[in-house]
């Protein structure tokens, strides 16, 4: 995917908090656990880009 180490850390930077916007943003129905089940995929993806890193 991305091979440079600053692409990658920069683009786990803004997953890591875009999922965690998402976490807070979510509403308290049951259409906000689709939105904090998505925020929670894109915050591992992101600690997984910069673990790479």
């Amino acid at each position: 995917m991305l091979h440079k180490r600053r692409p990658r850390r920069a683009l786990a930077l803004t997953l890591v908090v875009l999922g965690g916007v998402l976490i807070f943003l979510a509403p308290a129905i049951w259409a906000g656990l689709i939105v904090l089940a998505l925020g929670v995929v894109v915050e591992l993806i992101g600690i997984t880009l910069e673990h790479r890193a």
